[in-house]
């Protein structure tokens, strides 16, 4: 399955064209990790409480906002970057275009996920593959019932390698395949995943990008990636070896999810843990807007940590907004 086939890249390029207009209207591509849901959430501010997310077995929720409320994934590290996982709903402001709303609700996010991992198969990468194949193992003995992975590589062009499978050892024999060649497609590797991604059982979704420089042959703009990314149900995770683009951080931060750096290659198998505890280790806080408009327009959202704990030298990852339903 190649991107550079006719008809898989006609379909990437209508992802892209008609994106807004699709994932607005479709209840399953509708805002990304942020849900309006008929859920009776508790008003008062009480202990934690575990969400399930079952996954296949669970209906993407409808984006009417007849029950205004935004769930809004959240991950909070402590000064050595580990998760802190006992916070309370008063632990959090939330902003929505710089008006303060009701925090109703937090709740720990579990569940099995989907993820696809983006990896760098250019030129570059050759003295570097081995060694990031073999740190991932630690990611798959972390799996769960019902997570599922795909790969996509990417060099001159980005390609499949596998479409989803819970097989995480297939993923690594690929992975550990991979012979690196030619230019960076970056860009263009991001946008496929993005599409492979629609084909996802589970609501929880991430793309994992492990990369060692910059686009330097995408046919897809930065902003053009960014645009379609912010729309897609999928946060976007990524490890630069030795360099991290800041277009990573500024992905990782539009979708809640975060870019790592890795200055030695000894040090990725740590990297690659950290990276396995954020993903794994979330909150779900919800909201009701003060904004009753389906306007379909872009919502700016920002997380603030109380000042109870502003002490404890916490740092919050969020997802930075949301586009409203339209009528």
């Amino acid at each position: 399955m190649r991107f550079a086939d006719d008809v898989q890249l006609e379909s990437v390029a209508v992802t892209r064209m008609r994106a807004e207009a699709q994932l607005r209207r479709c209840m399953s591509l509708a805002i990304a990790s942020f849900v309006f849901a008929g859920f009776a959430f508790s008003q008062e501010a009480g202990p934690l409480k575990t969400l399930v997310r079952p996954g296949a077995t669970r209906a993407r929720p409808s984006t009417r906002m007849d029950v205004n409320m935004v769930l809004v994934p959240v991950s909070v590290v402590d000064q050595s970057d580990r998760p802190v996982t006992d916070l309370r709903a008063d632990s959090f402001r939330v902003f929505e275009d710089e008006v303060e709303q009701r925090v109703l609700s937090l709740h720990r996010e579990e569940g099995p996920v989907s993820v696809g991992l983006i990896v760098d198969a250019s030129a570059s990468m050759k003295k570097r593959i081995e060694t990031s194949a073999k740190a991932m193992e630690q990611f798959f003995k972390t799996t769960m019932p019902g997570d599922e992975f795909f790969l996509v590589r990417f060099n001159d062009r980005p390609e499949v390698l596998s479409g989803f499978t819970a097989d995480g050892g297939a993923i690594l024999s690929e992975m550990s395949a991979i012979r690196p060649e030619g230019w960076t497609s970056l860009n263009d590797a991001i946008c496929l995943g993005v599409h492979q991604m629609k084909a996802a059982k589970n609501s929880r979704r991430a793309l994992l990008v492990l990369t060692d420089g910059g686009d330097n042959n995408s046919r897809y703009s930065e902003s053009e990636v960014r645009s379609l990314v912010r729309e897609a149900d999928v946060r976007v995770y990524s490890i630069g070896l030795f360099d991290r683009p800041r277009f990573l951080e500024r992905l990782g931060e539009d979708t809640g999810g975060r870019a790592f750096l890795v200055r030695h290659m000894d040090a990725l198998p740590d990297t690659v843990d950290r990276l396995t505890e954020a993903l794994r280790n979330q909150y779900v806080l919800g909201y009701s807007t003060r904004n009753m408009h389906n306007d379909g327009k872009y919502r700016k959202v920002r997380v603030e940590l109380s000042e109870t704990i502003g002490h404890l030298s916490l740092h919050a990852f969020w997802r930075r907004g949301y586009f409203a339903p339209s009528d």
